[in-house]
């Protein structure tokens, strides 16, 4: 059977809820591979919610769909504050990005209490300014930007990524609605180490089967390259949540 659109393949998927210092409870999901520990952690934060971003926004759900299974990845989607999805709501409002901080630490604070290994960051538009804003506050190896606006990330919070040993791969789509490759390399141009990965033919919101597997493509290129390539077919039993 083909891998694509919503087809889930077999995890261990928990729901679970995430307590912040100022006293909201998060709510979401842990998938973690059937039958092996994972060999690393994706934190994912999802687009901006007041424009219908949320934890089961596609590229990320397909990320928990698939990566369990074909990378041995566990992946971590959550609601930011004020956030509503099929999984519930997160108590609070919306902060614009700033309160956010407490939701990325809560996040953090349960890889840690879970013993997840290896955590990175993977942030996709509003998301992305969560990570940069923030995650360098955090023990993770790195930091994977799909479609990183910059509006809410200021130069001085991309330039500090340069001055720490964590990772910057920022996927940057030929047709961005916000920032393309070209100005994006005059943006980054203070992380020397950042690896940016223009995609021909990519959009914003990276729509279609293609456009999916490119991005989960470089996530696990990143993350555990020794899963390439990824399967695009599947001959086991699916999950019965699917």
């Amino acid at each position: 059977m083909e891998i694509r659109g919503p087809v889930l393949l077999p995890a261990r998927r928990e729901d679970i809820e995430l307590e912040t210092l100022d006293g909201l409870t998060l709510v979401g999901e842990l998938a973690v591979p059937l039958g092996r520990e994972p060999v690393a952690t994706l934190v994912t934060l999802h687009p901006l919610p007041t424009a219908g971003g949320f934890m089961d926004s596609h590229i990320l759900r397909k990320a928990a769909a698939r990566l369990p299974a074909l990378a041995g990845l566990a992946v971590l989607r959550f609601n930011t504050r004020g956030t509503t999805s099929p999984r519930g709501t997160s108590d609070g409002e919306f902060d614009g990005g700033r309160a956010e901080a407490f939701d990325l630490a809560a996040a953090m604070d349960f890889v840690r209490e879970r013993d997840l290994p290896r955590p990175w960051l993977v942030g996709w538009s509003f998301g992305t300014e969560i990570a940069l804003k923030y995650g360098r506050d955090h023990d993770v190896e790195g930091a994977i930007l799909l479609s990183p606006p910059l509006h809410r990330a200021t130069d001085a919070d991309v330039s500090a990524w340069a001055r720490n040993h964590r990772k910057m791969i920022a996927l940057i789509p030929e047709f961005d609605d916000y920032l393309r490759p070209d100005a994006a390399a005059e943006r980054f141009a203070s992380v020397p180490d950042a690896t940016l990965i223009p995609v021909e033919g990519g959009k914003h919101l990276w729509v279609g089967e293609a456009q999916t597997r490119r991005v989960l493509t470089e996530i696990v290129a990143a993350v555990n390259p020794d899963a390439l390539p990824l399967p695009t077919e599947w001959d086991g039993p699916l999950d019965p949540e699917g």
